[in-house]
């Protein structure tokens, strides 16, 4: 169901994009540079009322490939999807500083001094 819906989701944008390259440009940007009077509507022509109707069905399948993919995810977690639980704290590696070495020393404490080498 839901790698229908994803197809003609597709096939709906390939199909929008392809309807407003299609369609005459109307002057300037922000209905500047046209001449003649402005109006606030423009006169609806077919290629206009396709790309409505392409716009719709685009936004149709997009918020059902939304609810879809909700519905799928309801209740879990990605770590549940692995099986495992998250780490607390990871381990210092070999040669690695403890990060309760990273601190830095309390107020009143003697100077760090580095380790002997016995």
């Amino acid at each position: 169901m839901e790698n229908v819906v994803l197809t003609i989701h597709l096939i709906l944008a390939l199909c929008l994009i392809g309807i407003v390259l299609l369609q005459r440009s109307e002057g300037g940007g922000l209905g500047m540079g046209g001449s003649g009077p402005v109006t606030g509507r423009a006169a609806a022509t077919p290629l206009g009322k396709l790309t409505w109707l392409f716009a719709i069905a685009f936004i149709g399948t997009s918020l059902t490939l939304t609810v879809l993919a909700a519905r799928d995810t309801a209740g879990s977690s990605v770590i549940d999807r692995i099986g495992g639980e998250a780490p607390v704290s990871a381990p210092a590696g070999p040669g690695l500083p403890a990060p309760a070495d990273l601190l830095p020393p309390a107020a009143g404490s003697a100077p760090l001094t580095p380790p002997r080498a016995d």
